[in-house]
């Protein structure tokens, strides 16, 4: 009798233990808390921004709680495939590598690679902030700088360019700053911010050689919650969807940042 009644007690603290694991009322999303205004955190280190407010509006979607899991970008994967949180809300481009490990939703936005080049270089060149990829392609010895294993390596190499691999941003903004380079390849906020701290040796062309797809991405096979996604993605253009809801709390935030656009220019693909 004392074993039946042991095992019994067990049994029930397994499953107590086992239902305390897993809590299905909070959503755990992924962000790292590094890149305004899209994952931020505000003045009391409380999570901000674009990121975080999707986050947020999909947990209302589901009727959940939402839990901001502040991560290291490149820990954010690993994270997912160890059940550590849900699903990543984090500006994540939809990659074929990236596809081997998770499985991402819908695109929700498209983030633009954009050219920060050096002022000299553009004058004697004649480029302008509107001139085209095909100008920036044409100018056989222009001197590409680029972040090793990232985009602004891996893109003008695409066309044949040589590229120095810099081993950080910070590195690859001075080099064009200073003119021992002339083009650096970025996404529109490292590009803006590099022209900031340099605006009178450098300049930004805004035609984007590429318009990278942003989706959710969550554990492979977690199919339940990528349909719950993709419906929840399906609605952000509806007249008062989510879309008009952002652009009002953060075209003004965008606008004054990039100093051109507000958010349709990561919702358009073109």
């Amino acid at each position: 009798m004392k074993k039946i009644l042991l095992l019994i007690i067990l049994a029930i603290t397994t499953f107590s233990v086992a239902a305390c694991g897993q809590n299905d009322d909070v959503l755990r999303v992924a962000m790292d808390l590094q890149y305004p205004p899209f994952e931020t955190v505000n003045t009391s280190n409380d999570p901000e921004g674009i990121s975080v407010d999707i986050a947020r509006a999909f947990g209302e979607f589901l009727g959940v709680e939402v839990e901001i899991v502040n991560t290291e970008f490149s820990s954010i994967i690993p994270a997912l495939e160890a059940g550590e949180v849900d699903i990543a809300i984090a500006s994540m481009s939809i990659t074929e590598a990236r596809k081997v490990s998770v499985d991402f939703s819908d695109p929700y936005f498209y983030f633009k690679i954009i050219t920060l080049v050096n002022k000299d270089f553009a004058t004697a060149n004649g480029l302008t902030e509107d001139s085209s990829v095909e100008d920036i392609l044409a100018i056989e010895n222009a001197r590409y700088v680029g972040i090793a294993s990232q985009v602004s390596a891996s893109i003008p190499q695409s066309y044949g360019k040589e590229v120095t691999e810099a081993t950080d941003l910070g590195t690859a903004v001075e080099s064009v700053a200073q003119g021992t380079s002339d083009v650096l390849l970025m996404s529109a906020n490292p590009v803006v911010d590099g022209f900031k701290a340099n605006p009178t040796t450098t300049m930004v062309v805004w035609d984007p050689f590429v318009a990278s797809p942003i989706g959710m991405a969550v554990k492979k096979g977690n199919t339940e919650l990528i349909e719950k996604a993709n419906e929840f993605i399906a609605t952000f253009n509806d007249d008062g969807g989510l879309y008009d809801v952002l652009k009002e709390t953060w075209d003004a935030v965008l606008l004054d940042r990039l100093g051109r656009y507000g958010l349709d220019f990561y919702i358009n693909e073109e």
